[in-house]
C-alpha cells in the first residue's frame, strides 16, 4: 500500500492547532503535511522495515546518550519545518542548544529542521517522494540526511550546497562534523 495524499487545498486550509489536533485525535495513523497544504497518509510498514528502523533509533539513541550534545528522535517526531511541511523523518537528531534556545512546549511538534535526518526506505516508499522529502530537509536546514534504501543496497547522503553522494552497499556511515564520532553500522538495517 503506497502514501495516500489528499490535496485539501482550497477547500480546508488546516491551522497549525488543527493539523496538530487531527494527528492527535487519530494516532493510529502517520500523518505529514507538505508546504502546498497537502495531507499524506502513510501506512504502516511491514515487520521487516519496522526491525531495520528499530535498529536505527536505537543506534542513534546510544550514541546520542552517551555523546550528550543532542536529543535523538524516532519516526513518530513531528517537526514543522520552516517550509511550512510538518514531517516526521524515519530517525533525527538536534543540538540540545538549539531547543534550549526555543524552549519548546515538549508536548507539540518541534517548530525547526532537525541537525540530521534519516528516511529509511520500506516496501511502500516510492524513491521519487523520497527524493524530494530529503531536498526539502536540505533546503529547510537538516544540515545531514541519510537516504537508506534496502532494496537497492545504497546509501544516498545528502549536505547543504553539495551534491547527493551514493553509496553502494556500504557497512557503516559516519556522522560527520553533524554528528562528531557517531558511526552507525548498518548490519541489520541495509541488509
Amino acid at each position: 500500500m503506497e502514501a495516500l495524499i489528499l490535496n485539501l487545498h482550497p477547500t480546508i486550509e488546516l491551522t497549525d492547532e488543527q493539523f496538530f489536533q487531527l494527528c492527535q485525535n487519530n494516532r493510529d495513523l502517520r500523518l505529514e503535511r507538505t508546504a502546498m497544504g497537502e495531507l499524506i497518509i502513510m501506512p504502516p510498514t511491514g515487520w521487516k522495515s519496522g526491525n531495520r528502523n528499530s535498529k536505527l533509533t536505537q543506534r542513534l539513541g546510544n550514541w546520542t546518550d552517551a555523546d550528550g550534545t543532542g536529543i535523538a528522535f524516532d519516526s513518530s517526531t513531528g517537526f514543522k519545518l520552516p517550509n511550512g511541511a510538518n514531517r516526521s523523518p524515519d530517525a533525527s537528531w538536534v543540538k540540545k542548544e538549539r531547543i534550549e534556545t526555543l524552549n519548546p512546549n515538549p508536548d507539540r511538534f518541534l517548530t525547526l529542521a532537525p541537525d540530521f535526518a534519516v528516511e529509511l526506505r520500506s516496501a511502500s516508499d516510492k524513491l521519487d517522494t523520497l527524493w524530494q522529502k530529503m531536498q526539502e530537509y536540505i533546503s529547510c536546514g537538516v544540515r545531514l540526511g541519510w537516504l537508506i534504501d534496502p532494496q537497492n543496497q545504497r546509501v544516498e547522503i545528502y549536505r547543504p550546497g553539495q551534491d547527493v553522494e551514493i553509496l553502494e552497499s556500504p557497512t557503516s556511515l559516519s556522522g560527520e562534523d553533524v554528528l562528531p564520532g557517531f558511526v552507525l553500522d548498518l548490519t541489520g538495517i541495509l541488509s
